[in-house]
């Protein structure tokens, strides 16, 4: 059996004279989360409104799980759930009325047992224009999975959710993942896509500029590690302190701020200074780079190659 169930080839969306997607190629695996980053305009909405049916491709290929979104729209409703953004419930309809109409469309009985986890269940007879922000995301994720469908597409969906929420969200997005659900996950929260998908793909101005695991975007960059110290007598702080491997250095608040690509020979070359100076260590920390770091990045290089902004 083909595990392949998303394939993008070439594809192309213009918006009057705004090239907004340029040729893009990828495919999803079964069962992967898959995380589109970029900023705003890099085409990221773009591209999943026309894997969802939403919007015509003007060039290239899609497909979902083997159906073209532009011609089998009927088909493909049914194995995918999608979160936009906005999502365009009626102001007056109530929470109990949109779980029934949606699940009565798929032919599947409500799913009041996803009201129930993600804090809607004292909301059922709440109309929509009464939710907060937050529990208005929390009900379209709902309807997005309420008939189990085998691909979903979530298009910055923790955005506006407080941290309780957060991790449910996530929590859920693990099991669906677990039972085969592939997710197509569109954020701009660089923590979020780090922990939560097997792969990435970046986009800028309408280009693929980067894709793979979160763990080999960030190490194919400079590959600096972060190393930030405290101490007692600030003797870090004093003019001319350098250490071996350090390309950057600066000072923020009470900390001396060092960026290593050799973090063994910096460590041990601080360390030996502090007692030197006799000083007294009163805070080290290590931090790998991040995908964030590795996605700043790849925008610095990007708008310096092409002499404009990311």
């Amino acid at each position: 059996m083909n595990d392949t169930v998303i394939q993008v080839r070439d594809f192309r969306k213009i918006y009057g004279d705004v090239v907004a997607v340029d040729g893009i190629s990828f495919e999803v695996q079964r069962g992967e989360i898959f995380g589109l980053l970029g900023p705003n305009g890099a085409g990221k909405t773009s591209t999943l409104e026309c894997l969802e049916g939403l919007r015509t491709p003007d060039g290239g290929s899609l497909r979902v799980m083997g159906i073209n979104p532009t011609r089998q729209s009927r088909k493909l409703c049914h194995v995918i759930g999608v979160q936009l953004q906005s999502s365009g419930l009626p102001d007056n309809i109530c929470v109990d009325e949109a779980m029934k109409f949606f699940c009565a469309y798929h032919g599947v009985a409500p799913r009041y047992d996803l009201l129930d986890r993600l804090g809607l269940a004292e909301k059922r007879n709440a109309q929509y224009h009464q939710l907060s922000a937050g529990l208005q995301r929390r009900l379209a994720l709902a309807l997005a999975v309420a008939h189990d469908p085998p691909v979903l597409f979530l298009d910055e969906p923790t955005a506006g959710l407080d941290v309780p929420s957060r991790v449910e969200l996530h929590s859920l997005m693990r099991e669906l993942q677990a039972a085969g659900t592939t997710v197509i996950l569109a954020t701009h929260d660089m923590a979020e896509a780090e922990e939560m998908a097997d792969r990435v793909a970046i986009l800028l101005r309408g280009k693929i500029v980067a894709t793979g695991t979160p763990l080999e975007l960030t190490a194919t960059g400079a590959g600096l590690t972060k190393v930030s110290v405290r101490t007692k007598g600030a003797s870090l702080f004093s003019p001319g302190v350098t250490f071996p491997a350090v390309s950057q250095q600066g000072f923020k608040d009470e900390y001396a701020i060092y960026f290593s690509t050799d973090i063994g020979p910096t460590v041990a070359a601080i360390i030996s200074f502090l007692e030197a100076q006799e000083d007294t260590l009163i805070d080290l920390r290590v931090e790998r780079p991040s995908l964030e770091d590795r996605f700043l990045e790849i925008t610095r290089t990007e708008a310096t190659n092409t002499g404009g902004a990311p």
